[in-house]
């Protein structure tokens, strides 16, 4: 198994179709899940419960929700849009806004989307021709204790989030973070078709899979080590 720092480079967000006729294997399924259990989170709390579909015929149902993207979303994703690699590897942070339809690439051209195209806008293929979509929910009545906003729980979800992910890549099986499906039209359809208990909330789902196009390769940024650590002081760069 390659040493846990080059897993850790090495780990990416696929977000192209995967393969449909690629099962993951029960064995691996059971590795991505022990992973995750092993996360840390406050107080051992564990607050987290992951719903793993296979079934082809629910994932075809969850992929055909519609859902509506907001101003907020598209405003907020493009500041983090660079539109060359030059632009990309000068900032260090941020993504390709190639890697995004071009309505959602820029403010002023979503403005022309109606809202009817808005609630529109399915999952479809991705999620159809996944192998496997994980559902993460947690019980939101729970809390760290003296966590404001339940912040460290929060920060739980989001190492249980990190240990699935490096397990799933370890193993050559790709990841895409599904955000959409934790909005709450969209949430309240998919506990629904999975009889999720009304009491719980998603807090994220990612679709697993096999990606067609596993050659595909894009750029991928991180800042300098001493662009963001300080040394006994914050006016002490390293």
């Amino acid at each position: 198994m390659p040493d846990l720092l080059k897993i850790i480079k090495e780990r990416k967000s696929s977000r192209s179709l995967f393969d449909p006729n690629r099962e993951i294997s029960k064995e691996h399924l059971k590795k991505i899940f022990e992973a995750g259990t092993w996360s840390p989170t406050a107080h051992n709390m564990q607050n987290f419960e992951i719903v793993a579909i296979t079934d082809k015929k629910i994932l075809k149902e969850i992929g055909s929700i519609k859902f509506e993207m907001s101003d907020i979303f598209v405003r907020e994703n493009y500041e983090q849009l660079s539109f060359s690699e030059e632009e990309l590897k000068k900032k260090k942070t941020g993504i390709m806004g190639t890697m995004f339809p071009e309505f959602m690439r820029n403010p002023e051209t979503f403005k022309n989307i109606t809202p009817e195209q808005r609630r529109n806008l399915i999952l479809g293929k991705a999620i159809e021709t996944s192998s496997a979509l994980l559902v993460v929910i947690y019980d939101p009545s729970k809390r760290a204790p003296a966590s404001e906003n339940d912040f460290l729980g929060a920060i739980s979800l989001g190492c249980l989030m990190e240990n699935i992910w490096l397990m799933a890549n370890s193993l050559g099986i790709g990841v895409h973070i599904v955000s959409s499906l934790s909005a709450e039209e969209a949430e309240k359809q998919v506990k629904k078709i999975l009889s999720i208990p009304d009491n719980l909330k998603i807090a994220f789902s990612c679709r697993l899979g096999y990606p067609l196009h596993s050659d595909t390769k894009y750029v991928r940024v991180r800042r300098d080590i001493g662009d963001f650590t300080h040394l006994n002081k914050f006016s002490n760069k390293i």
